[in-house]
């Protein structure tokens, strides 16, 4: 399913938030032009070397891109870039704040010289507002959205493992550039999306906001465990795999005393018989459970809490989800070609007819020549620009 191929995107993206949001367009067949820095780059190239020297940043969200180095700073170089941006259908920017605005490629002044161009500016905290020159790194925008407060222990907060502030405004940015192109085919009008980490972030906060209004407590911070529903989260079996159970309702206690516990008159039990009371003597039903998990090894756990009605899961390391069983038997591994030599990455969720867009993660500025030489700039005119370090 290719259903963006024709559409052209040029994207001034650097980091994760803005090139995750262009990625999700070319795998749908759009035409992502990636714009970076001559010599070095988007800076997430050089994160870490863990992809066969490269980064594992870069190669997870720049697949199905073509790479053009440009220095828009430079007159020649804006001039360039804005030849490609007359041409494209959207325009996705996530530099620093202002950054674009002061070089003339703020929302305003593109939708005036190009009425039918979707611009999709993606920031940390957007703009107006007294933080919109504030710099938001995706862990400062975990702080700030409140995420911290709510994950890790009771003695200390975590982030999380994800770059989830940069993943949720990606997502969002995403989701919007489709609907403002479903818009401009009705309308024939672009438009301008400003995307906010921050409330990308404090959308997905939607149940502990809401549980903590109005002066509320919020709920307690509970390291792997769910906060506010128990029995549901980790316990370690007798071989050491841990697994992870979750009893949301009476129906499955009644099932997990009798089929996993073994003793059937827990179920009514004052201290367990409903929800909340589980949640509020979870110290004393843990070391009961505890105790159980520890006479069992992962396998027998799981089988016997299956056969429960109980939902469960192994707590997989990162090799293991390489090899995941699911994954595997539904054919979502596929070659991705790099620079470096193939790797394998994951199809896109959702289609499931016929084979996914896995173009090439590129090398830097790959495709200078080629998409200049559409723009009609001679070999001559490129190799000039490319002796002065534009492109």
């Amino acid at each position: 399913m290719q259903p963006l191929r024709g559409v052209t995107v040029v994207a001034l993206e650097q980091a994760i938030a803005a090139p995750y949001a262009s990625r999700q367009l070319a795998d749908l067949g759009a035409r992502v032009i990636k714009v970076e820095r001559p010599g070095t780059g988007d800076f997430a190239r050089s994160y870490d070397t863990r992809v066969r020297g490269m980064s594992s940043h870069f190669v997870w969200a720049n697949r199905n891109k073509e790479s053009v180095t440009l220095d828009f700073k430079d007159p020649r170089g804006l001039d360039v870039l804005g030849r490609l941006i007359a041409g494209a259908d959207v325009f996705v920017q996530n530099l620093a704040p202002g950054a674009a605005a002061r070089a003339g490629l703020g929302a305003p002044e593109l939708l005036a010289r190009h009425p039918r161009l979707v611009v999709c500016d993606i920031s940390g905290y957007g703009a107006p507002g007294p933080y919109t020159g504030r710099k938001a790194y995706d862990l400062l925008v975990q702080c700030e959205s409140g995420l911290l407060s709510v994950t890790g222990t009771p003695d200390a907060v975590a982030k999380a493992g994800i770059a989830v502030a940069d993943i949720a405004a990606g997502m969002f940015a995403y989701s919007s550039v489709l609907a403002a192109l479903l818009e401009r085919a009705r309308t024939g009008r672009g438009t301008h999306l400003d995307v906010s980490m921050l409330e990308s972030t404090v959308e997905w906060m939607g149940f502990p906001l809401y549980y903590a209004f109005d002066g509320a407590a919020p709920p307690p911070r509970a390291g792997a465990a769910h906060a506010t529903i128990y029995p549901y989260g980790p316990f370690a079996a007798g071989d050491g795999r841990v697994v992870l159970l979750a009893v949301q309702n009476d129906r499955e206690w009644h099932g997990f005393c009798t089929g996993f516990l073994g003793r059937p008159e827990l179920a009514a039990h004052p201290h367990y018989a409903a929800g909340a009371d589980r949640d509020a003597h979870r110290v004393e039903l843990g070391g009961l459970i505890a105790a159980r998990f520890g006479e069992l090894t992962g396998a027998e756990a799981m089988a016997l809490l299956d056969a429960a009605g109980v939902a469960n899961a192994r707590v997989s390391n990162l090799a293991e989800v390489w090899d995941h069983p699911q994954l595997t038997a539904r054919g979502r591994w596929h070659t991705l070609p790099t620079p470096a030599g193939p790797v394998p990455a994951l199809s896109p969720p959702g289609p499931t007819t016929g084979a996914p867009r896995m173009d090439p993660v590129p090398a830097l500025g790959e495709h200078t020549r080629a998409v200049l030489a559409e723009l009609g700039l001679t070999a001559e005119a490129v190799a000039a620009l490319a002796a002065d370090g534009v492109v």
